[in-house]
């Protein structure tokens, strides 16, 4: 199938996966269900690679994972792209961010995110005022890298990033997260 890709993507701690998935799934009991991937972790995708270097990038997985930190990210906004079709929660893109990304290759035209709905725009419309309202910019922590292949959507490797940082970055959020479920 010539559409199949890698998707290598960095992963949250159980809070933050469970803060962003909450907010993803009042959009669901609304009756908003999109077209997005919906049997994968909440992520920021870092890279895509043809399936022919499974194995190359597996092993750079590995290798850039065992010498990184877990580290913490700001969720602080909401946005829209690519023609009013993609709703998503987004991190500043702090240093820590980028040098992660930039691991896996350049970072120069990357927003990272995470995707809460990919639907048609006045779908994105009604689901808007849901996400704005269960938001709050609050202090997440990215703590491992995913790689996936898709169509059909396979799960080939997780690994943690091997250092943890002890506590939390202080300071880099305006409020906390609230309990969205």
């Amino acid at each position: 199938m010539e559409n199949k890709f890698l998707c290598l993507m960095a992963g949250y701690d159980d809070d933050t996966e469970n803060y962003l998935a909450g907010i993803q799934k009042k959009l669901y009991a609304a009756g908003l269900t999109g077209q997005h991937t919906k049997d994968i972790p909440q992520h920021i995708t870092l890279q895509l690679y043809p399936t022919g270097q499974e194995a190359e990038v597996m092993q750079l997985v590995r290798d850039i994972a065992a010498g990184t930190e877990a580290f913490d990210v700001c969720f602080s906004h909401i946005g829209i792209f690519t023609g009013g079709k993609v709703l998503f929660i987004a991190p500043d893109k702090d240093t820590k961010l980028i040098a992660l990304k930039e691991k896996f290759g350049p970072s120069f035209d990357w927003t990272p995110h995470t995707t809460m709905l990919i639907d048609e725009p006045e779908n994105i419309q009604k689901a808007l005022p849901l996400v704005m309202q269960a938001f709050a910019s609050f202090n997440g922590k990215v703590t491992s890298l995913h790689l996936c292949e898709f169509w059909p959507t396979r799960h080939i490797l997780t690994v943690a990033l091997h250092k943890e940082t002890n506590g939390k970055d202080e300071g880099k959020c305006l409020s906390r997260k609230q309990s969205v479920v």
